[in-house]
């Protein structure tokens, strides 16, 4: 996919996954009465119904884009179309091994009253590890370990993602990482990546 059509779709699309993203917590916080519950159920209908009218082939061959990157438009943790997906944007030192995100978790991805569920922490942690030690997802690379030590509790609200690969051993990279919000670290993630049997090269 070249950089021009990665840049249109993201363009098109975008905007109605955030669209989606704020329909869910409008649904999260509403105390509507029943008759504007109705409305919103039929609008909801009748949007899924004209989006429904031609559906992209659900092919599971991976495209790239230009640097190598995938285009993973699916993603839990990333994708652009995903509006169940935080809103994470990744940013990669220039060492090549080293990434961090800078994002909002509001009401969808609550766990105790106010705080992030800690299954959203390790979503998010595994990503940014794997991130890191896949230099921005370019080398296959999968988890074979993810340990996380949750410090305290992760507030609902504007939080840092960080990682970056230890060591390189063969086939497995060993990555270290934390997740923060205003008051220093909240969770911290130590992981194992693997290189899947058919990328290994010489082997």
């Amino acid at each position: 996919m070249s950089a021009d059509e990665h840049d249109r779709l993201a363009a098109l699309y975008g905007p109605l996954t955030q669209d989606v993203r704020d329909l869910i917590e409008a649904v999260l916080d509403t105390d509507a009465d029943p008759a504007s519950l109705d409305a919103a159920r039929e609008a909801i209908r009748t949007a899924a119904d004209a989006l429904r009218r031609r559906q992209r082939d659900p092919t599971q061959t991976v495209r790239y884009a230009v640097g190598g990157r995938p285009v993973v438009w699916n993603n839990a943790a990333i994708g652009l179309r995903n509006a169940v997906a935080p809103p994470l944007t990744i940013q990669h030192g220039d060492d090549g091994s080293s990434c961090w995100s800078e994002f909002t978790l509001g009401a969808a991805y609550e766990g105790p009253p106010g705080w992030v569920h800690g299954g959203v922490c390790a979503l998010v942690l595994d990503h940014v590890l794997g991130e890191a030690a896949s230099a921005g997802l370019t080398k296959p690379l999968f988890t074979g370990t993810l340990t996380l030590r949750f410090v305290r509790g992760t507030p609902l609200g504007r939080l840092r993602a960080e990682a970056a690969v230890e060591r390189t051993e063969g086939v497995k990279s060993f990555v270290s990482g934390h997740l923060s919000d205003t008051d220093g670290v909240t969770v911290e993630a130590e992981g194992i990546f693997i290189t899947p049997a058919w990328a290994r090269v010489g082997e």
